[in-house]
């Protein structure tokens, strides 16, 4: 009996322990934040994220036991969330939204992190109206679309910023210039219009403003250069249009300035020269002028990185970019530099502070003070002379006017000079020297005159020989290139600067000795194989088998990459295997996210066959990119260069989706004399067919253009394997496809736009744009296609291709001043009559009436006026005619070209 009311009171003991325990941890639970009201809030939050119960465990104390949870520790109120790179729920994962209202609760908020966290939609306005707390915002690269709200204003307390990566679009808000505590503005890679706020010139503490990747119209504002504390300023790929503000030589604590790839004007303000901080500066890709004094350079003493590749510079080089002893990036291809590089003479006296360019005083060895930069590129300019010894493999010279190979041609070199230019001089002017110069140019200038009227002569008889012969007309859909093409020069290649030297064992171990998991596919110059080298590195291995391929493919892919391989948009060689006689290796850098062809749809989760799309700021992203390499090759190379396998296997994709271009194999130089075909069209003389007498397509540039245009299409509507499909598919394809294209009716678009996009209404203007610059990219005529670096320009800034700009400094008119980028250049050739604007295919009428809501606006398109028809409103500006590509021209039997209103 006593034993028995000794267990049950043994048991009551335990039963009144436990309930005691489960008591307190409830009341912790409740008392934990506040009177619960924050802990509900974190589980709101949670359940409308979709979470998982890894990070944020529903039975565990937030502040101490969910990831990413921070609260203060005189009352347990939440002050910091970081959600960054976060996974979803499966469930959650599905319909991913910007649901985050339960942060409206959590008032003591200092800080909110979602970067690289998906939340798609937009930015509630009660952000700015609540949170006033906020002292960081971190929602980079989480795909937010809309605008800005203009309640931000109110984040009185605000001092970080980041919404770059994302889709925003509209004007920049001016009340972000209320924000005094800011320190970071990171806007950069979206879609935002309208000017820069010149309220920003209120922000005292910011230390950062990146604004790049844009389409920022305009100017820059003055007051920036009352930013004291500004140390980084990024206003990269926009479209800026007006002068360099001398102000900003007022921001002495600078040290990166990135003001590249927009369409600036004028000179560089001397007063630049005040940046005495500035370590990194780009200035590149732009329609600035004039000379560079070497004034502007002289207080800049911590400069190491110095890019202003195709700025429209003139005059001598700066010669104090040699003495500068920080530099070591120097990118100035491209230009109209003229001068001479200084030379070293066994009789040099090595004495001074500087050398002087011009007068031949150097100081020291100037081996070593070209070997101290890690890069120089002075390629495309009008340098003359020779080249000297201290010449190493980090220097590109190549298209200048230098005495080496892969140079200008004479010709152009003397028009150049003839035309006005300055003779560069390595002596002290003098007056016999500027007339023997004068007297050597015209001379030169003479023999180019012969040499054309030469030319002329020859083209007049091979054209009257060949007057009998039928012209055959184009269909517009080119064969894939053959055998016939343009061999490279014969150079001697210089392995050391084509990476590393592997073995024969090296390259067995890395792949596994060929075994079949490891084959990515058989490609047409040799079987691709993913590897792993020692140490760990990915790496593609190329496996050239001699007997089956040409004996010399795998050297002139290796010349390829000895002139490529210092632009970022090409894939990476890393080394090569060569001791073997009937096989080669050539080793590249693996790329994380394969080609666009198998990127543009991938799968998200192993276990679920469903596909996500790339969105569309990828896509354009990407499409940049690989017109980027393209342009590089056409215009930057001397000869150009062709790539002729251009399509969406060919553009090849990093861990952040930036394009690097493979399959470099079948590039070659291109054949032919392009000032020859202008001949013949100035003269009216019947064109030949593109396929040249073997019935290949010539290795021209056009070609890429057209297989590029078929990329365009292919991002656009989404339709897989088109760019590499036969050509009787392609045709059939494009058929279809192409009348849906108009500039006159945005929403004609619609109809092939690849369904899986979400896109708003900004965004459509995009995909538009790109559809229109696919479509000039696939004119039958090669000599209608535009120039890939006027297809680069017009991708950077799509809403030019369809927008008519209201500000006289941003207008793209014909007349513009040189060096500004215009829809004319674009597009080559323009059409105003209403005949050939009435060329433009209209749409099947099955499709328009019954189909779309859309009506076709070709009556008013008919009568050249340039506005939308009826039905046509999905845009809000009318359409200049200035930016009216010359229309396709189709067989007679697939369209009449000359359609009028009665039919």
């Amino acid at each position: 009996m006593v034993d028995r009311r000794s267990r049950v009171l043994y048991l009551c003991f335990i039963y009144c322990l436990l309930l005691f325990d489960f008591s307190v941890e409830q009341e912790e639970n409740n008392n934990l934040l506040g009177l619960g009201e924050e802990r509900i809030a974190l589980l709101e939050l949670r359940s409308s994220l979709g979470l998982r119960a890894k990070e944020w465990p529903i039975k565990k104390n937030p502040c101490s036991d969910w990831v990413g949870i921070s609260c203060s520790a005189s009352n347990s109120r939440v002050i910091e969330i970081n959600i960054s790179r976060f996974r979803r729920t499966r469930k959650g994962s599905q319909n991913p939204q910007f649901s985050v209202d339960a942060l409206q609760n959590l008032t003591d908020l200092v800080s909110f992190n979602a970067s690289n966290f998906a939340l798609p939609g937009n930015i509630p306005d009660w952000f700015g109206l609540r949170l006033t707390s906020l002292q960081v915002l971190d929602l980079r690269s989480c795909g937010i679309s809309g605008n800005i709200p203009f309640t931000f204003g109110n984040l009185s307390n605000l001092s970080t910023l980041y919404l770059s990566d994302n889709k925003l679009s509209g004007s920049v808000p001016l009340s972000l210039g209320q924000l005094s505590r800011l320190s970071v503005l990171d806007l950069a890679k979206n879609s935002l219009t309208g000017d820069i706020p010149e309220s920003f010139s209120s922000l005292g503490n910011l230390t950062l403003l990146d604004m790049s990747s844009n389409f920022l119209p305009g100017e820059i504002p003055p007051g920036i250069g009352k930013l004291a504390l500004l140390k980084r300023l990024n206003l990269s790929r926009n479209s800026l249009s007006s002068s360099i503000p001398s102000q900003l030589g007022d921001l002495g604590s600078l040290v990166e300035l990135d003001l590249s790839r927009n369409a600036l004007v004028g000179s560089l303000p001397l007063e630049l020269g005040g940046l005495r901080s500035l370590q990194r500066m780009g200035i590149g890709g732009n329609s600035l002028s004039g000379a560079l004094p070497d004034n502007l350079f002289r207080s800049l003493t911590q400069l190491q990185f110095l890019v202003m590749d195709h700025a429209n510079f003139s005059g001598e080089f700066p010669e104090i970019l040699w003495s500068m002893s920080q530099l070591r990036f120097l990118d100035a291809s491209g230009n109209n530099f003229t001068g001479r590089l200084p030379d070293v003479g066994p009789n040099v006296s090595f004495t001074g502070a500087i050398f002087n360019l011009s007068e031949n005083r150097f100081s020291g060895n100037l081996t070593t003070v070209i070997r101290k930069f890690s890069f120089i590129d002075l390629s495309t300019n009008y340098l003359q002379g020779t080249v000297p010894d201290y010449e190493v493999a980090n220097v590109s010279l190549s298209g200048n006017c230098l005495d080496a190979p892969n140079q200008r041609n004479q010709i152009e070199c003397s028009l150049f000079y003839f035309a006005g230019n300055p003779v560069p001089d390595s002596t002290p002017a003098k007056s016999g020297k500027k007339k023997f110069n004068i007297i050597l140019a015209a001379v030169l200038g003479s023999v180019a005159l012969v040499a054309l009227l030469v030319i002329l002569a020859v083209v007049l008889c091979v054209c009257m020989r060949k007057r009998g012969v039928t012209e055959q007309r184009g269909t517009g859909i080119e064969p894939v290139p053959t055998g016939a093409s343009t061999p490279l020069p014969e150079v001697s290649l210089n392995f050391s600067s084509l990476g590393d030297s592997f073995t024969y064992q090296q390259i067995l171990r890395a792949v596994d000795e060929f075994s079949d998991e490891n084959l990515i596919k058989h490609g047409h110059s040799g079987d691709l194989f993913k590897g792993i080298l020692e140490g760990g590195l990915p790496v593609v291995i190329k496996k050239v088998d001699l007997e089956s391929v040409k004996k010399d493919a795998y050297m002139l892919e290796l010349e390829i990459f000895s002139k490529v391989s210092s632009h970022p948009r090409f894939v990476p060689l890393l080394g090569h295997c060569l001791e073997n006689d009937n096989e080669k290796f050539l080793v590249y850098k693996y790329m994380p996210n394969g080609d666009l062809s198998s990127s543009l749809f991938r799968k998200t989760n192993v276990n679920d066959d469903s596909l996500q799309s790339l969105d569309w700021i990828t896509r354009l992203k990407i499409a940049i990119g690989a017109a980027e390499g393209l342009s590089y090759l056409h215009h930057d190379c001397t000869p150009p260069l062709v790539h002729r396998d251009v399509q969406a296997s060919s553009i090849l994709l990093d861990d952040k989706f930036e394009v690097r271009l493979g399959s470099l194999s079948e590039v070659c130089s291109q054949e032919g004399d392009t000032h020859q075909r202008r001949i013949t069209r100035l003269l009216r003389l019947p064109q030949t067919s593109e396929q040249g007498n073997s019935g290949a397509p010539s290795a021209n540039c056009a070609y890429d253009v057209y297989c590029f245009g078929k990329v365009l299409l292919e991002i656009v509507t989404g339709k897989l394997g088109m760019s590499a499909a036969n050509d009787a598919t392609v045709k059939e394809w494009l058929d279809v496809t192409i009348p849906y294209i108009n500039i006159y009716d945005k929403e004609l678009v619609t109809n092939i736009i690849d369904p899986s996009l979400i896109i708003d209404e900004d965004l459509l203007e995009e995909v538009w744009a790109m559809a229109i610059v696919a479509r000039s990219c696939l004119n039958p005529k090669p000599s209608k296609r535009p120039l890939m670096r006027y297809i680069l320009k017009a991708l950077e800034n799509p809403l030019k291709v369809v927008r008519e700009e209201h500000t006289s400094s941003a207008r793209l008119n014909t007349t513009s001043s040189r060096g500004s980028w215009n829809a004319a250049a674009l597009f080559g050739s323009w059409r105003h009559s209403s005949s050939d604007v009435a060329a433009m295919p209209a749409a099947p009428a099955s499709k328009m009436e019954g189909g779309s809501s859309f009506k076709q606006s070709g009556t008013s398109a008919s009568q050249g006026s340039g506005q939308i028809g009826e039905g046509g409103n999905s845009s809000s500006t009318r359409k200049s005619k200035e930016i009216f590509p010359e229309p396709l021209e189709f067989d007679v039997e697939q369209e009449s070209p000359r359609q009028t209103r009665g039919d």
